[in-house]
């Protein structure tokens, strides 16, 4: 089975990067976690590839904030599309979105991303790893997978602190009732004061997976959630020596980045089209100019220091989110240069071809004019 056909762009986000989607409804899933249902203002419909994020643009007190959030929904429903988001304390779109976004609001997004998204063909077995809002990108494949009558066997494990925390469990349960190669299973670290949890307790460990999952080496492995699940999920894999060439991750919120706060970013794999690891090795040590053309500001830039940072380093402040090339929230022309570019699947070829970089997995390999 292949999900082709279901995925192509639509006509209202092939040509602009860019759309203003209308909110049909808000959904309480939980105590903390909010849906929020969108429809075009035109007559156009949604398409998208399970698991791919949007970047939504709020103004929150006069200032201007971009972040990334999973859609939830399937493709295979192409008329609506949904973000779930949790609200973070001190989170400021998830707190705006929440107070403030009711039907028939609207809302300013940039065009699909990401490339955590499922394997085509479809793989024959599953294993779907999250934990806390995590859960998004892979309720998206779920629901696919669901309304397609796929017959790939998919487990669904799921960990929440909680039974009060866990997210869609309502649904989750409803799918595995009536889908037989669908086997959803929850993990919660403790009970809620009007439940006692009567499931797995703790956190998901090694003698735990293999447990739930004694073919694990014949599954497909996907998993989203916090930085430190995953560290710990990484570790159990390679404990009992899983092929890890069968393991694909997504980190899932940007929401408690404040607006200028760029982390170092962590090493990216080499994407195509970007310089090769001697060529890279050869510019080490050199420093190149690197001219923000509209600030009228021009530095100097490292070979090994990207040109957010060099931005940063200047008293600018461009846009910026995830620091790992795949928002596509410092997307910028380079208007003269080389680069270096290391993205994570942030920017579409056309873009490229279009003199579009990011700047925040961006190196330079020549001097550089750069439309900031």
């Amino acid at each position: 089975m292949t999900l082709l056909p279901l995925v192509s762009a639509p006509d209202c986000w092939q040509d602009t990067d860019r759309a203003t989607l209308v909110c049909r409804a808000v959904l309480e899933i939980t105590h903390d976690v909010r849906s929020f249902h969108f429809a075009p203002e035109g007559e156009q419909t949604f398409g998208f590839e399970p698991g791919q994020f949007v970047t939504v643009e709020v103004e929150v007190e006069g200032q201007t904030y971009q972040r990334c959030y999973t859609i939830s929904s399937p493709p295979t429903r192409p008329h609506l599309i949904s973000i779930t988001v949790k609200r973070v304390l001190g989170g400021p779109v998830s707190n705006w979105l929440h107070d403030n976004l009711l039907p028939g609001g609207r809302l300013t997004v940039q065009a699909p991303l990401g490339s955590f998204t499922l394997t085509d063909p479809v793989a024959p077995k599953y294993l779907f790893l999250s934990a806390g809002s995590g859960i998004t990108p892979l309720m998206s494949m779920t629901r696919t997978l669901f309304d397609l009558g796929s017959d790939a066997d998919v487990l669904f494990v799921h960990s929440a602190r909680t039974p009060a925390d866990i997210v869609f469990r309502r649904e989750l349960e409803a799918i595995a009732s009536v889908a037989p190669n669908i086997r959803v299973v929850h993990v919660c670290e403790g009970d809620y004061p009007s439940e006692r949890w009567m499931g797995l307790r703790g956190r998901l460990s090694t003698a735990m997976l293999q447990a739930i999952a004694p073919d694990l080496e014949e599954r497909e492995t996907y998993i989203c959630g916090p930085a430190a699940y995953m560290s710990s999920v990484r570790r159990i894999l390679q404990d009992v020596a899983y092929d890890m060439r069968r393991y694909h991750e997504e980190s899932f919120s940007f929401d408690s980045l404040p607006a200028g706060d760029v982390p170092a970013a962590p090493e990216a794999e080499v994407a195509a089209g970007s310089a090769d690891a001697l060529g890279a090795s050869a510019d080490q040590g050199l420093t190149y100019r690197v001219e923000f053309v509209k600030s009228g500001v021009t530095v100097d830039c490292p070979a090994d220091q990207t040109v957010l940072e060099a931005a940063y380093a200047a008293g600018l402040k461009p846009p910026a989110s995830c620091t790992q090339g795949m928002c596509g929230t410092c997307k910028q022309t380079m208007l003269s240069g080389e680069v270096d570019m290391q993205h994570n699947g942030g920017i579409r070829p056309r873009e490229i071809a279009q003199n579009k970089v990011l700047i925040c997995c961006s190196k330079p390999r020549s001097d550089l004019r750069i439309d900031v």
